[in-house]
């Protein structure tokens, strides 16, 4: 599920294979309309498919040429990006509190 706030989106429930593409199509409709953070505080359950997802945010971004960052990454997705050492490609933001 994702929710905005402003420039931001928050991303809640589990992200797995069973949901990712309707949740990608969701989060690239927000970053058309100029949101600039996710945050993945929320996230309850996750696969590796949520790294695919924000890569796939981060390209659509980069094709359009603006900038998007990740707040509140969860640990299990640190650690599957630095086993694909892919985790210098997701730009970490501070946490909202």
């Amino acid at each position: 599920m994702i929710r905005r706030e402003g420039r931001r989106i928050i991303v809640s429930g589990p992200v797995t294979l069973a949901n990712v593409a309707r949740l990608l199509e969701e989060g690239r409709r927000h970053l058309e309309e100029g949101v600039q953070s996710v945050d993945l505080g929320e996230v309850t359950e996750m696969d590796s498919s949520l790294l695919a997802l924000l890569l796939a945010w981060l390209r659509d971004a980069k094709a359009r040429q603006q900038e998007v960052s990740f707040t509140n990454l969860p640990a299990s997705l640190q650690t599957i990006a630095r086993l694909y050492g892919v985790e210098r490609l997701l730009p970490a933001a501070a946490p909202h509190h």
